[in-house]
């Protein structure tokens, strides 16, 4: 999807290295449990896959809360592996660094608040998509995490950020559930990989190979769209694409993971607009309801030159 402008060089930094803290996931989320008890870091003996997963979000949210909005060092050493790698571009790799993450963050921004939106996992990850705010009154930036789990605890971290603008084309903001039932807790769990199949598909065709009769075949004709520059529906997807894929002629996307639970699936997806570039982070979400693409999300981030811990963004 076509880039949105930048912040300044400064809040594009604070708000990047903010985002290092989702390392541990953001806010809360009704639907999830806080975990709790001497077992913290497993599900405990003879739960199944579903708890897990559960419990894995309930972790990452945990930890973020606790971390971005209380500077709680402490749950980082409860939570957290020692190891963990970063791949947010202005953060270093470690619990270490989250601590002093913590501390710095809280003193600065004591009213920050993590807003988590809707959360999902699958496997060994887990998405967060969070609307972050430091100052009360701001609209803040828009956040998705991708946590990889080890051991009951975070390990791996990769994130995309967004400033969150103050109109949209469609006039959707970018974090509302707008297609029915408006719920953002992923729902119909048995279609989990019937989804996801359908999802890399799609995008393989659409973005991967530029077709966009593709747009046909996988999307609902009055699909609702949370990019701030894209309007609802095929017809403006088409126009907005055919654009994009014409003023990059030589734009490659390669997905670098897929994460699907229910109804809801998100492509973490390297964009680059021609040779040389360093292209873009994106995080797509589409949420499919009857076989059909119905809603999107996503997040845009430039690939800056250098980072603070030495690994690219993907």
């Amino acid at each position: 999807m076509p880039p949105t402008a930048p912040t300044t060089p400064a809040r594009r930094a604070v708000v990047a290295f903010l985002a290092a803290a989702a390392v541990l996931g953001p806010a809360a989320i009704p639907a999830v449990a806080a975990p709790h008890g001497p077992a913290a870091g497993h599900a405990a003996p003879g739960q199944g896959d579903a708890a897990r997963l559960g419990y894995q979000k309930a972790v990452a949210i945990a930890v973020a809360k606790g971390v971005f909005e209380r500077g709680d060092t402490a749950v980082v050493d409860r939570f957290v592996r020692p190891d963990y790698i970063q791949h947010n571009p202005t953060a270093a790799d470690g619990s270490a660094g989250l601590k002093g993450l913590a501390t710095s963050i809280h003193q600065q921004f004591p009213d920050a608040r993590y807003d988590v939106k809707r959360a999902i996992s699958q496997g060994d990850l887990v998405l967060l998509h969070s609307n972050v705010v430091l100052v009360p009154g701001t609209k803040g930036s828009s956040v998705i995490d991708i946590f990889r789990f080890q051991d009951g605890k975070p390990a791996e971290h990769w994130d995309v950020i967004q400033n969150v603008p103050d109109t949209t084309a469609s006039g959707n903001d970018m974090f509302s559930t707008l297609s029915s039932p408006q719920v953002s807790q992923p729902l119909d769990h048995r279609l989990t990989q019937a989804n996801q199949e359908l999802v890399t598909k799609a995008f393989d065709e659409l973005m991967v190979r530029k077709d966009l009769t593709a747009l046909d075949r996988y999307w609902d004709p009055g699909y609702l769209q949370h990019n701030p520059q894209m309007r609802n529906g095929v017809a403006a997807a088409k126009v907005g694409l055919g654009g994009y894929f014409a003023s990059a002629p030589q734009l490659t996307v390669t997905p670098e993971r897929i994460i699907a639970e229910g109804d809801l699936v998100a492509v973490h997806s390297h964009y680059v607009n021609y040779p040389g570039d360093r292209g873009l982070a994106i995080l797509d979400l589409f949420r499919v309801r009857n076989g059909k693409i119905v809603e999107h999300w996503d997040i845009t981030q430039a690939v800056p030159e250098t980072s603070a811990n030495g690994k690219g963004m993907f």
